[in-house]
């Protein structure tokens, strides 16, 4: 829907702000209660950014909210150069929020998961500290700013005051209008779809060729701007700064907002504020429930939250997800059996996926070479002295039976695991100690043994994820670009989904997919990456044996011009594919060759292929 009318989403918000002065008085809300809305509305659009879309919960934006309106209010009553310019003062206010945020952020996002919002909650309570202690003379500690001017702005031909609380909403209308527009744009943008990526498996986006670190710091930043900006408006509003503003209370407002409104959409922090502030008001004003309102409207938001787990606008999308599946059920069901009977599709050798262009690309010998490689977890050794070379255009199998330490090795080739040990050089280079990231960047990237998929997100936004690491490159803030408008982007993901035979598939989101077409999806993430070494972890785990014929057949069209090295345990699709094979046990190399040779060594087949033969004779 938002390909064909890119602009729906605004233009309803537009017409539902413009409707709002007409509507919700009826409905019992006053205009400061609506102006308060709207200015938590464009407080939670930063934080939906930061959680639900990258998904890194905050218990700290109090500290930016009350940073960002704190230093606006102080140069609007302090001082005479920014007494009258209020506009200039909340920009300025959001600009000092957003240096604030990266440079928490630098600190914070050292460490992931409860140990991130624990950070952020500590971060909230120093900033309380300091505004109500050794600066308060600059915050006015418990009183606050007072004094702050209402906006106006003189056009020469007439001066626009904001001087009424409806002219106020006029006001605040337009930058949540704005701020919305721009998020629009973010999470639209290929930074929008990174950030997806590293809230659904961050470990993936990084083995993808992102950094992960710099897009979390990113969406830090712009959530502490949205609330130092957000901050800025609330004293303007009130005609004077609170001291709670910097009150954890606002933060875990701000988080059950977002909560019951449906975070990761945007729109959810300003119904869930809507919820929020009217029925604060409603417990207080109408009911006068006195403290008590605090234990009703909590219990009101556990049962939002139980029955409504994502939210009420995360409800409204799934129902109309519902009837939108529901209409389209007859075709799916005509489609279905050419689905569940893969037929893999063989392109001409000048349409393969090419792989990345360099001056060693058609180089003869070595592609990637080990030496000594060793790995030890305390007093357990996975890998010990391994010497292994593979060469440009070659395609190796490796075997060995379970525990042999084939994932840990193939760990350390990507740089997801940094040896104990040795050194590993690639198209000439020593990567010995580099990220999964930077060496993702120079070409080698491997498929994962477990499907490593971002499950909430399309087939097609998959493998746009995969490709943008190799096309923009592991760092790149176009926060506002368009990505049809990328170069080849569309080209390459088209070009990968039709080589693993997911064309039809690309608009069906992955938790839909069936285990073979995931297997299939698990490779093609790799492949989009234009690897000139590829390595696949045991890609024909978990398939049936006519999805295993596909499987085989689609690895040898993809072998064709690059490099790859495959794991797995079905050693006659194995041997079929590969020119030869290195067999592991016990962490070591206990043997290279070709298949027909490794079918008739001795210590292969004592070792590995005769026990095997011995387990199934009993």
């Amino acid at each position: 829907m938002l390909k064909q009318r890119p602009f729906l989403v605004e233009a309803l918000t537009a017409i539902g702000l413009i409707a709002v002065p007409f509507v919700l008085p009826h409905l019992g809300f006053s205009p400061t209660t609506i102006n308060r809305i709207l200015i938590w509305g464009l407080f939670g659009i930063g934080f939906d950014l930061l959680f639900g879309y990258t998904g890194l919960l905050s218990f700290g934006q109090s500290a930016f909210f009350g940073t960002g309106g704190m230093f606006a209010a102080y140069l609007l009553t302090q001082t005479s150069m920014f007494s009258s310019y209020v506009m200039a003062s909340i920009v300025l206010g959001t600009v000092v929020a957003a240096v604030v945020g990266y440079l928490v952020g630098l600190i914070a996002l050292k460490r992931t998961g409860i140990y991130f919002a624990m950070i952020t909650v500590a971060i909230a309570e120093v900033f309380f500290f300091v505004e109500f202690n050794p600066l308060s003379a600059f915050t006015g500690g418990e009183n606050g700013l007072p004094g702050v001017p209402q906006p106006s702005f003189d056009l020469g031909f007439t001066t626009l005051k904001f001087d009424t609380d409806w002219s106020m909403y006029t006001f605040f209308a337009f930058w949540y209008f704005i701020g919305l527009v721009i998020a629009l744009r973010i999470v639209r943008s290929p930074v929008g779809a990174i950030l997806s990526a590293i809230r659904d498996n961050p470990l993936r986006a990084q083995a993808l060729g992102h950094n992960i670190h710099g897009y979390k710091l990113t969406a830090f930043v712009v959530a502490a701007a949205y609330a130092g900006f957000a901050g800025g408006l609330l004293g303007v509003m009130q005609g004077f700064m609170p001291p709670d503003a910097f009150m954890f209370d606002t933060s875990g407002q701000l988080v059950m907002q977002t909560a019951i409104g449906g975070a990761g959409t945007l729109f959810g922090p300003l119904i869930g504020a809507t919820v929020w502030l009217y029925l604060s008001d409603f417990f207080q004003n109408t009911l006068h429930l006195g403290a008590t309102w605090k234990l009703v409207l909590g219990v009101v938001f556990v049962l939002l939250v139980v029955f409504l787990r994502r939210g009420i606008v995360g409800a409204i999308v799934d129902l109309y997800a519902l009837a939108k599946r529901g209409k389209e059920s007859e075709p799916a069901k005509e489609v279905a059996p050419a689905a569940a009977s893969p037929q893999v599709v063989h392109l001409p050798p000048s349409e393969m996926m090419p792989a990345k262009h360099r001056p060693s690309d058609h180089s003869a010998g070595p592609i990637l070479r080990a030496t000594g490689l060793t790995k030890r977890y305390g007093g357990l050794l996975a890998n010990s002295d391994i010497d292994f070379t593979v060469n440009h255009g070659e395609l190796r199998g490796i075997i060995g039976p379970n525990g042999a330490g084939k994932s840990t090795f193939f760990k350390m080739l990507t740089c997801e695991v940094q040896p104990t040990a040795g050194q590993i050089v690639f198209e000439g280079k020593d990567i010995t100690g580099m990220s999964v990231t930077d060496v993702c960047q120079l070409g080698l990237t491997k498929s994962y043994q477990i499907n490593q998929l971002f499950n909430r997100l399309t087939v097609r936004q998959n493998l746009m994820i995969a490709a943008l690491g190799e096309i923009r490159g592991k760092l790149k803030l176009d926060l506002f670009r368009n990505p049809r408008n990328i170069p080849g982007l569309q080209e390459q993901v088209e070009r990968t989904a039709e080589l693993v035979n997911l064309t039809a598939r690309l608009n069906t989101p992955v938790a839909q997919l069936a285990y073979g077409e995931k297997r299939r999806l698990e490779i093609g993430l790799a492949l989009a990456t234009s690897p000139s070494l590829l390595l696949l972890d045991e890609p024909l785990a978990g398939m049936s044996p006519s999805e295993r014929v596909e499987t085989v057949a689609l690895l040898k069209s993809i072998a064709k011009g690059r490099t790859m090295i495959v794991i797995d345990h079905d050693m006659d699709s194995l041997f079929e594919m590969v020119g030869e094979v290195t067999v592991l046990q016990e962490g070591r190399v206990l043997v290279e060759g070709t298949p027909d040779e490794i079918k008739s060594n001795a210590k292969v087949q004592e070792a590995y292929l005769g026990g095997m033969h011995s387990e199934a004779a009993e």
